[in-house]
């Protein structure tokens, strides 16, 4: 059995609640049990999980939160920068689902992050113990 550690970025809490019950029934409906870590916001999710990853005491890692468009460039760095430490992360080999959903406005996040609609949260689950998966078939 595995133990997740899920990180939500903690800003639209009515969309997070979703993607959080999403992620955790994949968890729990494929036996593994989950933790849920908060963080400020999309771009500390990254460097949450490189600590959680020192600690030893996960076998993978959601990155959830919502990042909706804006009028100014930071849309953008938000949503560029996490997944691209999430990325770095995943290629030095993280098990790692990426559930931080980047819209132009709520109703394009709340679509995706319904466990009855798009159920991201439960895809970047499944995702993140598909690579662990991987990675203990291939380690």
């Amino acid at each position: 059995m595995a133990h997740v550690l899920i990180v939500e970025a903690r800003f639209y809490d009515h969309l997070n609640d979703m993607l959080i019950a999403g992620a955790r029934a994949a968890i729990e409906a494929a036996g593994h049990s989950a933790e849920v870590l908060t963080v400020p916001g999309a771009l500390e999710v990254p460097g949450a999980i490189a600590l959680a990853v020192e600690s030893e005491r996960y076998d993978a890692f959601v990155a959830l939160g919502v990042v909706i468009r804006g009028e100014t460039y930071h849309f953008e760095i938000v949503a560029n920068e996490s997944a691209r430490g999430i990325m770095a992360l995943t290629l030095d080999g993280v098990a790692i689902g990426n559930g931080i959903l980047t819209t132009e406005n709520e109703a394009q996040a709340i679509a995706r992050a319904d466990p009855a609609q798009l159920d991201k949260g439960g895809g970047a689950a499944r995702a993140a113990l598909a690579m662990l998966d991987l990675r203990e078939r291939l380690g």
